[in-house]
């Protein structure tokens, strides 16, 4: 181009100068690489922790590399005679130049000390080459900001990171599953994030926590007068299970009675309202108790022809005794009971609230007080699944309640959660599987002091709006049952489309929930129901009358989203997940042998007789490495060889050469750094639904020093 005038650029992109003809590579190095490796094959492992097949140069010597890897993945040596006929039997020998080529290698190492060092002179050259070549994308792609920042970001990683781009960060360990989203406020209808809000700025604590709790209220007055019925044939109770993990000290108790409030009021309005409907009761059938006594009493001394008239008024005044119900006096809330206590309450009202701070209901699920008969958790799983329930009671005959609707809400401390897997029954019945979990990260030590108590005009509106709902469900809305709330027709679309994106997340070999299969199998009835609540409280008033939108359902989804990456978290720290041991296991092999690189065959060869009986089955274990950062996959699952030869290479693992932190088994950590609230939500910290689903979640451990936690500035009525 010497002595032609540049072209002017056009737009916004600018004129790049041609590159150099060859690209930055090193052959002698390659060459003294590979001869190093032909000569002392104990190389292998270091100078594969360096260099993979990309980054040589020249074609020939790929394919060499490859041959070796080959070789040392079914345990063979690398030797010259064993690579010549494994690329003979590959069909690239010919391609290389043949045998001789081989032997030039070999004689091209100046000292196999110098091995590492050679392999870093490659990995630089390439390294370099793809600098260029991002450089060059960059340049010439559009204009679109996208396309710029995905090439940006590449480029960066490039030219920031030594070793061929690695960019290793430090492994996640076990039980800290890294950021978890924030709780999706903003889905919520406005009356309710607004109040939800307003109290995690109040209190200071996660608006995850108010934001579940939020969703128990909702269930507590609605659950038993109303399902959903999302297709014909599957009818859903709107009760749910809902438990917060939170550390002690962290206020729950603050946000447990702002947000039970006005339905622990509006259940004292009840009762008194209904006291002297329920003495007048009591009264008239304490007469009526003593009219058939008395009747009874005639009738047994009646002489013979007067004895069958005063059995049939002994008779009628005994029935109408007995058709004088005594109404039980409303109960909506309950914080402490025995499961025997749990199920008379459901036999009386049909539908009852346990809602704590504290963790003690796990307790009485185990059986605190029924040591020799074990956990009694018949009353919480058809409460949940609204089967029918028989309740014995002495003195009279058994009851029978066809939907009982238990709505349970819980804050616990982490450490609660950590032992609940191996409580007997509790996972095997699929109790941990009936919960909701939320696992926010403890804001104690960034709490604002003097934060804006929570506006009265706000307080006022999400009292009136909670006692509006549940005045319009206290009762069935008919006596043949409850209100039957359906989606309308985009809605069903959206729930068929979450249904089959979910199914194959739940695949025992590939998918990604498959260690939570239980409780994400459980998922699609739970969205539903969320869909229906949050369909009542946008619609307070008339809402079992319409149909459920699609916008509704779409905001459900949104929920599961952030529910699925916290149960991720919560089962990681119940220790459920059964890829763990193995992963452990795993480590414990790579740091007693030093790996700096393995196969999946090595680690099969090394495994105790019986712990895994074919290789593949290490797949899931490895996965899980590679979420948490221990491992970083080479190479693809390869095929078998088309010749048929031989058994296919195995897929091979880098170690990640940073240091471990110590297995901790705490409180997942978020990103929150500054808890905002933007117009119409609150504690957005970030789009939770960016990931595509079927995809691991990327984990990221926050290290930067947490910033003080300021106030949710969100302006609010009443302010």
């Amino acid at each position: 181009m010497t002595g032609t005038e540049p072209r002017r650029p056009s737009g916004r992109l600018r004129s790049v100068p041609e590159p150099e003809r060859q690209p930055p590579h090193n052959l002698e190095a390659e060459e003294a690489v590979l001869g190093a490796i032909l000569t002392a094959g104990r190389l292998l492992a270091d100078i594969a922790a360096v260099l993979e097949e990309a980054d040589f140069y020249r074609p020939a010597h790929r394919a060499i590399w490859r041959a070796i890897l080959c070789l040392a993945d079914r345990g063979e040596p690398t030797d010259p005679v064993t690579v010549l006929g494994e690329l003979d039997d590959n069909g690239d020998l010919a391609d290389i130049g043949g045998a001789p080529f081989l032997h030039t290698l070999v004689e091209a190492v100046p000292t196999v000390a110098n091995a590492a060092h050679y392999a870093h002179m490659v990995a630089d050259t390439a390294r370099r080459r793809r600098v260029i070549d991002l450089g060059i994308r960059l340049a010439h792609a559009d204009a679109d900001p996208a396309v710029l920042a995905h090439l940006a970001d590449e480029l960066a990683d490039s030219t920031t990171t030594a070793h061929g781009g690695r960019n290793w960060e430090p492994p996640i360990p076990f039980g800290v599953s890294g950021d978890v989203p924030a709780f999706p406020v903003e889905v919520l209808p406005g009356w309710l994030g607004d109040y939800v809000a307003a109290v995690a700025t109040a209190t200071q604590t996660p608006p995850d926590l108010a934001g579940m709790l939020a969703l128990a209220v909702l269930a507590t007055v609605a659950a038993g007068a109303v399902e959903v019925q999302p297709r014909s044939g599957w009818r859903e109770p709107l009760c749910l299970f809902v438990a917060v993990g939170m550390d002690a000290g962290a206020r729950k108790s603050s946000v447990f009675t702002a947000l039970t409030r006005p339905v622990a009021e509006f259940e004292r309005q009840q009762a008194a309202a209904a006291l002297p409907a329920i003495t007048e009761t009591i009264t008239l059938r304490r007469i009526a108790d003593q009219a058939a006594a008395h009747a009874e009493a005639a009738a047994s001394k009646a002489p013979a022809d007067l004895q069958e008239e005063r059995q049939a008024e002994a008779i009628a005044r005994a029935g109408e005794a007995a058709n004088l119900i005594v109404p039980p006096v409303p109960r909506w809330l309950v914080d402490d009971a025995t499961p025997e206590a749990l199920a008379g309450l459901l036999a009386s009202h049909g539908r009852i609230a346990l809602l704590s701070p504290e963790g003690d209901v796990f307790d009485q699920m185990a059986g605190r007080y029924n040591q020799g008969t074990g956990p009694n958790l018949g009353v919480y799983l058809k409460g949940h699944a609204g089967d029918l329930l028989k309740v014995d009671r002495r003195g009279r005959p058994p009851e029978y309640v066809e939907r009982p609707c238990l709505t349970i809400g819980l804050a616990i401390q982490p450490e609660v959660l950590y032992g609940l897997a191996g409580r007997p029954g509790f996972r095997g019945r699929g109790l941990l599987a009936r919960f909701l979990y939320s696992l926010p990260e403890s804001l104690v030590g960034r709490r604002q002091a003097g934060a804006s108590p929570v506006p009265p005009a706000v307080i006022d509106r999400y009292t009136l709006e909670v006692q509006t709902l549940a005045a319009s469900l206290a009762t069935p809305a008919s006596k043949e049952g409850p209100a039957l709330l359906t989606l309308d027709r985009r809605a069903a679309e959206l729930l068929l489309g979450f249904e089959r994106d979910l199914e194959p997340r739940l695949a025992a070999d590939s998918g990604d929930l498959a260690h939570l299969a239980g409780w994400a199998a459980k998922l699609a009835g739970a969205t539903c129901r969320l869909a229906a609540l949050l369909h009542l409280a946008s619609h307070l008033r008339d809402g079992w009358a319409q149909p459920i939108s699609r916008e509704t359902f779409a905001a459900a989804i949104r929920l599961a989203d952030y529910l699925i990456e916290h149960a991720r978290a919560v089962f990681d720290l119940m220790g459920t997940d059964p890829r763990i041991e193995d992963a452990r296991w795993l480590l414990g092999w790579i740091d007693r042998t030093g790996r700096s690189q393995f196969s999946r065959r090595d680690a099969h060869r090394a495994a105790p007789r019986g712990r895994f009986a074919k290789a593949t089955d290490l797949e899931p274990a490895l996965r899980l490495l590679e979420e948490h950062g221990y491992l970083r996959r080479v190479d693809p699952e390869p095929s078998q060889d088309p010749r048929g030869r031989g058994r296919p290479a195995s897929p091979r693992f880098l170690v990640n050469p940073l240091p471990r932190a110590a297995e901790m088994t705490e409180t997942p950590k978020t990103s929150l750094g500054v808890v905002s609230v933007d117009s119409g939500v609150s504690a957005a910290r970030g789009d939770t639904s960016a990931a595509d689903e079927g995809e691991p979640a990327c984990h990221v451990i926050q290290r930067e020093r947490p910033q003080p936690l300021p106030v949710i500035s969100r302006p609010i009525p009443g302010d």
